[in-house]
């Protein structure tokens, strides 16, 4: 798939780190799969993944979590 954003690059599987941060909570989740452009390496993530993403924030938030590092879990 080319880039969306630089318009040059084509996208490869890949993982990223997505930081998160709304309301005073601060996540980041490592290994987040995602189709990386080659070229600008701005990631692409699916809307599985992204409404996973968003689940797991809200489960930390409402745990009181104020500041976490987390490994991506698919199956959250």
């Amino acid at each position: 798939m080319r880039c969306a954003i630089c318009r040059h690059g084509e996208t490869r599987p890949g993982a990223v780190t997505v930081p998160l941060e709304r309301h005073g909570l601060t996540i980041v989740f490592r290994e987040v799969p995602a189709l990386v452009c080659e070229n600008c390496g701005d990631a692409f993530h699916d809307e599985g993944v992204t409404a996973s993403l968003l689940k797991q924030a809200e489960q930390a938030a409402a745990a009181g979590v104020e500041i976490a590092v987390r490994r991506f879990a698919v199956a959250a």
